[in-house]
């Protein structure tokens, strides 16, 4: 028989593995859509825009879904890996606990609206021509734009909030523990709002470097999770932001 002990490393190896298979999938898919686009583009070097109907727009939807998945999800794990000791120990406790994969769904959840939003910003980017049908700007203006935004975020009230947050799951969730089913995916939801307050600009600069530029998204998915979990990574975020802004800046003179 499993003792106590045990039982809880094997629930915890558990969600680890599950959580690296999920991202494990979702990088998979972006491996194999980038691919399939390199080769479209070797076929057909000039690429016509794409027709924007309800399959493009759900094909797009879905990218950018996954894509959420397999950036976002990592730097998530620990509150999650928190969230099932804690509801772990109140179980013992004998209270009403519902399961890791609801506060999981409630902080995905709030990535998936985030895609909705991102596919509609990506719709209307190609419709006034300042995104190529490989979908990276075509405006120097527009990169340059982005770019500066994103790094003067870095130093905003709101971003500092956001990212204390992010980084200190432990506090978040005994803060802001609620009890029972709606109580987990609530509290899975506000921290995805957390997040995405951090993060939402920085998602935006793939729009800049190409929505399925692998090392860019890889880029960028390692400074999010780096600033979420690394020692001073707020005070690495700042400055990067300042890199950003001086990018930004020098970008029209060199497009």
């Amino acid at each position: 028989m499993f003792t106590a002990g045990t039982l809880n490393r094997l629930n915890t190896a558990g969600t680890v593995v599950s959580l690296a298979a999920l991202t494990g999938l979702a990088w998979l898919y972006l491996f194999d859509t980038a691919a399939d686009m390199d080769a479209m583009m070797a076929t057909m070097p000039d690429m016509p825009t794409p027709t924007w109907d309800a399959a493009y727009g759900l094909t797009v939807l879905l990218m950018w879904a996954i894509m959420m998945v397999g950036m976002m999800l990592p730097s998530a794990s620990p509150a999650i890996l928190i969230y099932q000791g804690i509801a772990r120990k109140a179980a013992r406790d004998g209270q009403t606990v519902a399961p890791t994969w609801l506060f999981t769904s409630g902080y995905l959840l709030v990535w998936m609206l985030f895609s909705a939003s991102a596919t509609f910003a990506q719709w209307q980017l190609n419709n006034t021509d300042l995104l190529s049908p490989m979908m990276v700007s075509s405006s120097a203006v527009l990169g340059s734009g982005l770019l500066i935004a994103a790094g003067l975020y870095q130093w905003t009230p709101v971003k500092n909030t956001c990212l204390r947050h992010c980084r200190s799951p432990v506090e978040f969730i005994s803060s802001h523990w609620r009890k029972g089913r709606r109580g987990a995916l609530l509290m899975g939801w506000e921290h995805g709002l957390y997040c995405l307050g951090c993060c939402w600009v920085l998602m935006t600069l793939l729009f800049v470097g190409g929505v399925m530029n692998l090392l860019w998204i890889a880029l960028i998915s390692i400074f999010v999770l780096a600033e979420k979990l690394l020692p001073y990574g707020d005070w690495a975020g700042k400055l990067v932001g300042g890199l950003m802004i001086a990018a930004g800046i020098a970008l029209p003179f060199y497009s």
